[in-house]
This record gives structure tokens, sequence and C-alpha cells, in this order.
């Protein structure tokens, strides 16, 4: 995958390292270690519940893997260009909301809830509208203000499938860690997601918010977002595999 922060220049090495006055950097760097501490967590903790549960967290994995390795190069194009990640962070998006969405369709097959394959599809048309309008808008491919209606259609009707939807009825017959977790990675969704339209909203049409606090914001979120995520899916996993093992 190549190695981040492999090139700098040759007459000023130190503009290739993390300097304590960097905040951004420092907390890319952070949220790169957490990405793949959590990573070692939850492949780990596969082996520990149910076989039922066993694809959710590899799945919960993934989404930390893969944001983990964008996170080594969001770091490496901040230092050395002190630049917002666009296209970093639109690459790592499409790949770990599409898993995020899954992990919906999962714990909910897992607890044997009546979810069919559609759910699933839905709520990853969502994820494609909200993103592609999203970056498309961000780039100057389309009008921004265009690009930001377009992308918060897509998030609203990921929402309305989650809170309302099929996804959101299948749940009713759940066990009750179940529909705890189902309610954690709904409130994520909808409350912690909110950071990233906002970003878009004070960062890029308003431009009233500067690149560095920009880009702390959404680190913080992303672990919040992703970590926390997962987390709510292992929750979910650990209380149904602990009560199989006591009713058997």
């Amino acid at each position: 995958m190549g190695a981040p922060m492999s090139s700098f220049r040759v007459d000023k090495p130190e503009a290739a390292f993390l300097t304590e006055h960097d905040g951004v950097a420092i907390s890319f760097w952070i949220i790169s270690i957490a990405m793949i501490a959590a990573t070692v967590f939850f492949f780990a903790e596969a082996g520990t519940v149910a076989g039922h549960w066993k694809t959710s967290l590899h799945v919960g994995g993934l989404v930390t893997l893969v944001a983990g390795v964008h996170y080594m190069y969001m770091r490496e194009y901040w230092v050395q260009v002190h630049k917002s990640p666009i296209v970093y962070r639109y690459i790592d998006w499409s790949i770990t909301v599409p898993l995020q969405m899954i992990e919906f369709n999962l714990i909910l097959k897992a607890a044997r809830a009546p979810i069919s394959s559609a759910g699933f599809w839905k709520l990853f048309v969502g994820t494609v509208m909200m993103l592609s309008f999203g970056y498309a808008g961000e780039t100057n491919i389309i009008n921004r203000y265009v690009g930001f209606a377009l992308g918060m259609s897509g998030w609203f009707f990921i929402l309305f499938e989650i809170f309302a939807g099929e996804s959101a009825s299948a749940c009713g017959d759940c066990s009750d860690a179940v529909k705890q977790s189902f309610s954690n990675m709904r409130l994520i969704v909808s409350v912690g997601w909110s950071i990233y339209p906002l970003g878009y909203f004070f960062g890029v049409l308003c431009a009233s918010v500067d690149q560095v606090a920009l880009n702390v914001i959404y680190n913080i979120a992303d672990f919040v977002n992703k970590i926390g995520f997962v987390l709510a899916c292992w929750s979910c996993a650990k209380t149904d595999s602990e009560k199989a093992h006591l009713l058997a």
C-alpha cells in the first residue's frame, strides 16, 4: 500500500514529521492509531461471539481498518500540503459508509429479524447519493448548493429507512440488546453524521470555518462515528452471545 510519510524535501526533512504545534496533524495521527487498535480489537473479539455474529464484527473491523489506512495518507497530505485531504476523505467514506450500512442488515439478520436484502440496497442508494453529490459539490464538479441539497436528500433517505422504513420495522421483534444497539447506531447516523453536512455548510458554502478547525472536527467525528458505531454492534453481539450461552 506504500509507505505514508515516505517522501519529504531533501533540504528540510523535518517537514515530513509531526511537530508539537500542528494540532491537526496530531489529531490525524491519534485517529489513525485508534482505528488500527480498534481493528485488532474487533477481529479478536469476533472469536468470542456466536457464529452468526462473527460476520458483523469482521465487517466492523474492515470499517476501522480502511479508515486507519486512509488516515495515514490524510496525515501525510496535511503535514506536507496543509490543505484538507478531500479526495482521501471521500474515498474513505465511499468504502466505510456502505460497510456501516451493511451492519444494520447484519445485526438484524443475526437476530433472525424479518429483513430482506432490499433493506440494505435502500440504504446503499442513499449512501451513493449522499457521497457522490457531496463530493461533486465540494470539488465544484456541480454547483455547490445543488450538491449540498442532493447530498442531504440521500442522508434524509437513509434516516427515513432506519427510523420508519423496513429496517426500523424489522427491529421491532428483536431482543432488547439488538434494539438498544440498533438505537445507538441510529443515533450515530442521525446526530453524529450531522457534523459532515454542517462542515460542508459552514466550511464550503459559507467559508466561515477554516480548514484547521474543520479537519479537527471531522477527525473527532470519524473517531466517534466509526469506532463508536462498530462498538454498538460489538455490544449487541456480546450480550446476545452470552445470553445464548447461558440458555444452552
